[in-house]
């Protein structure tokens, strides 16, 4: 596959994953463009491109990391740096989509995700390639084209290549959520799978145990709803249980992002508990906030495999548990192919495994 020509392709890179734009950089042979992002002694980002990028198709590479609002003011000022210097068109690769997690309305709140996308575009973003969105519906919150590739090729590659015995696996959805990504892992890998259901009790004491329920009253066939609206009753998740068998199994927990790990250890220790010999844990997005490593450290997961959408070098140098997987191709794929006008389908074909 030939590169694209460096004439008219520019890479411009954020200051949030410097090391995942010179990967995709090196693979299509093109150097990252003169573009200095820093902040002044007030905090305020300032952007300055050094070349000329008038007629050009700039591709601006920028993530999500812990520092998440510095990284999506350095991409806005990027965006509007090269809308304002005439570039052809401004393609923003977000592997990592911040805020991607609130994309549904809330109790007084506002759906984030669709804020985000409007501020994106009006910056002047026409195009944006992406990776395993939270929801696959947030494609409609943009204004402009959303490519959202998929990292499973490559965690299903993973599995296959580094999982010794993985045939006697079983794929675990950690709650009911994310069944449907689990299924998807086991008809491509033609395994079993096992969802988790419910949370760990803190006290039995605090259980409501029905000694207080007011006295039962003669019913009516008749169903009188009383003055106003009836009471919304609050959801009760009962004790954490595992549907399906994992004895004497590989678990394979799968989910698109592992940030705050407790539930992961939490169901961990289930999965142990029910006789799994051997926990993973495959996610695309590594955010692992906070003290994830230590952590994992702890737990009963052996490995914790992740791609390099985020930058997590410090977290894999406090935790050995934790193994990337490098994406880059992929992203540097799919700009090759917007950029020669190639069709994108190829990379959203369903993986085909062999027997």
């Amino acid at each position: 596959m030939d590169a694209p020509k460096t004439s008219d392709v520019v890479l411009v890179a954020g200051n949030s994953h410097p090391e995942l734009a010179n990967l995709i950089a090196n693979r299509l042979g093109v150097k990252t463009g003169g573009c200095a992002v820093y902040h002044k002694q007030n905090r305020e980002t300032m952007v300055q491109i050094g070349d000329s990028i008038r007629g050009k198709d700039i591709y601006i590479i920028q993530t999500g990391t812990k520092n998440v609002n510095n990284n999506i003011m350095e991409l806005l000022i990027m965006a509007y740096a090269c809308k304002t210097s005439s570039a052809k068109s401004v393609v923003g690769v977000i592997p990592y989509l911040p805020y991607s997690k609130q994309c549904k309305m809330r109790k007084r709140g506002c759906i984030v995700t669709k804020l985000l996308a409007q501020m994106l575009c009006k910056s002047g973003l026409t195009h944006v390639i992406t990776m395993d969105l939270h929801q696959k519906e947030i494609q409609g919150f943009f204004d402009c084209p959303v490519d959202n590739l998929r990292a499973s090729p490559f965690l299903l590659q993973y599995i296959q290549e580094c999982i010794p015995d993985y045939r006697n696996s079983v794929i675990v959805a950690r709650n009911p959520g994310s069944a449907k990504k689990a299924t998807s892992y086991a008809e491509r890998l033609r395994l079993g799978i096992a969802v988790i259901h419910g949370e760990q009790k803190e006290s039995e004491s605090d259980e409501v145990d029905g000694r207080y329920s007011p006295p039962t009253l003669p019913r009516s066939r008749t169903m009188d709803a009383g003055v106003g609206v009836p009471i919304h009753i609050a959801k009760e998740k009962p004790p954490i249980n595992v549907v399906g068998d994992v004895g004497g199994r590989i678990a394979i927990m799968v989910d698109d992002m592992i940030d705050d790990v407790q539930s992961f250890v939490a169901a961990a220790e289930v999965l142990k508990e029910r006789g799994a010999y051997k926990i993973y844990v495959m996610a695309t997005h590594g955010l692992l906030s906070s003290d994830a490593p230590r952590l994992i450290e702890d737990s009963p997961i052996d490995e914790v495999v992740v791609t390099n959408t985020v930058p997590h070098e410090l977290q894999k140098m406090q935790c050995h548990k934790i193994k990337t997987v490098d994406i880059s191709i992929l992203l540097s794929e799919a700009i090759r192919r917007i950029h020669n006008k190639e069709s994108m389908s190829y990379l959203f074909k369903n993986v085909t495994l062999e027997d």
